[in-house]
């Protein structure tokens, strides 16, 4: 038998066995860990265009300084996904990889706001991205591998709650701490504010430490001895692992396919609003994009309170969906979701005071907290077990490549069609998100059912 036919035949038997059926505590417990990957990914979103304001990066050239996630995510992503569905270890076979991304991530967010240059900033976010892509991946197919088919969606929401939660603190860290007493324009030598720096110290903390935490509380199930002998048998070189995820390409699940086509459209639209969102509020409620106006740094402030609020909106929003996705599915939950985020998106730049930008975000939360959960859930039910690795891997390819295109494309486009204007950048997120809404009712998904 062949390691391919091995592989079929086991992951049919695990398909036919069911998992332990966990608590929602344990859930909870499992997923801790997302709470520190994605703090760090808040930290990013909120502050990483304006770090590259404050030390000389001009309006148009921002999507390229963002190259770090795409390319990183395109290269790390898969390999690591494929490689961690081979490893054999004392600790399991996904462990070690989000507990040593984790702790790469952390020393990196600690040097970033020290940054006494452009292109060190931009440096540190390559090795930065590529280590929270060697803990993110493993990460979801742990919770893949942890569950029960029909918990899927409990499993990967409740990922999509910490989303929200964490996120909500990193962007308003800022904030807090200035109503904590710390002054808003203290900054350091080279225009970084002394309560950015801060946040992101905390970041590294949270890092290590939710990651560890789940590690703990969570061990990895016990493969069986002939899955085992499977993994040791099987060839570990690049050379092997390449080909292990051009078959996985090659025998790609339609809904996959499907799904890719939406993230397409999703993705680019989000990172189009991380890109251009502080430059879009400072334009609508200042009239100006100069980061050495007082201005920009209340605009910094209020992209931050905004993010909170979105990201606190989609904390709130995946615990409400835990029960519906079970009685409706997650497909149309996640259209309904996405044509709110693009509605919200498409009003942004017509709200011209604070309080009014809110309004708009509770689009964008639901957006968001479904993004973060719903298309997990309908992957994890629609691929091979023994394969989770490389398709998660794969699956955040499709997220990566949209990311990589809006980079390239937005600088020739951003005078020329749209006018310079950072609102225009956010009203193009918006059209994107309700064309990802559409496709997603084209998309095939099989019922969840407990085993």
């Amino acid at each position: 038998m062949t390691h391919v036919q091995e592989a079929i035949t086991i992951g049919t038997a695990e398909r036919r066995t069911p998992k332990p059926w966990m608590t929602f505590s344990q859930i909870l417990n499992m997923n801790v860990g997302f709470f520190g990957i994605q703090f760090s990914f808040g930290l990013q979103q909120s502050n990483m265009s304006p770090i590259y304001k404050y030390l000389g990066a001009n309006d148009a050239s921002l999507p390229y300084l963002w190259l770090a996630g795409p390319i990183t995510g395109l290269l790390v992503q898969p390999l690591i996904g494929a490689l961690s569905d081979r490893t054999v270890s004392r600790f399991g076979r996904r462990t070690p990889y989000f507990l040593i991304g984790a702790l790469i991530c952390s020393v990196c967010l600690l040097a970033m706001p020290m940054s006494p240059a452009l292109w060190v900033a931009a440096s540190l976010l390559w090795i930065l991205d590529a280590a929270n892509n060697i803990t993110m991946e493993p990460y979801r197919a742990f919770v893949g591998d942890r569950l029960d088919r029909s918990q899927h969606a409990a499993g990967y929401l409740m990922q999509s709650a910490f989303t929200g939660l964490s996120q909500t603190l990193a962007y308003l860290a800022p904030s807090i701490l200035v109503g904590l007493g710390m002054p808003a324009g203290a900054a350091n030598s080279h225009g970084i504010p002394h309560v950015v720096t801060i946040a992101f110290v905390i970041g590294a903390i949270c890092s290590i430490t939710s990651v560890a935490w789940s590690a703990w509380s969570t061990p990895e199930l016990p493969l069986c001895e002939h899955e085992l002998q499977r993994m040791r048998r099987a060839p570990r070189s690049l050379g092997a692992t390449l080909v292990e995820i051009a078959g996985a390409v090659r025998d790609m699940p339609v809904t996959v396919r499907q799904l890719a086509l939406m993230m397409l459209f999703q993705w680019y639209a989000m990172f189009c609003y991380w890109e251009y969102i502080t430059l879009s509020i400072a334009r609508s409620l200042y009239g100006t994009t100069d980061s050495a106006s007082p201005a920009f740094a209340q605009s910094v402030l209020i992209s931050g309170q905004i993010g909170g609020f979105y990201n606190f909106v989609a904390m709130l929003a995946a615990f409400a969906m835990m029960p519906l996705a079970r009685r409706l599915g997650a497909k149309p939950i996640h259209a309904v979701c996405l044509l709110c985020g693009g509605l919200g998106m498409l009003q942004l730049p017509v709200m011209h005071s604070r309080a009014m930008l809110l309004l708009p975000m509770v689009g964008v939360g639901m957006a968001w907290g479904s993004m973060m959960g719903n298309p997990y859930a309908m992957l994890a039910s629609s691929i091979p077990p023994e394969r989770t690795g490389v398709y998660m891997g794969l699956f955040n390819v499709f997220i990566v490549l949209p990311m990589l295109l809006q980079i390239l494309t937005v600088p020739l486009v951003y005078k020329s069609i749209l006018d310079g204007n950072p609102e225009n950048v956010i009203r193009l997120a918006g059209g994107m998100l309700i064309v990802a809404a559409a496709l997603m009712l084209n998309v095939t998904v099989a019922k969840a059912r407990r085993m």
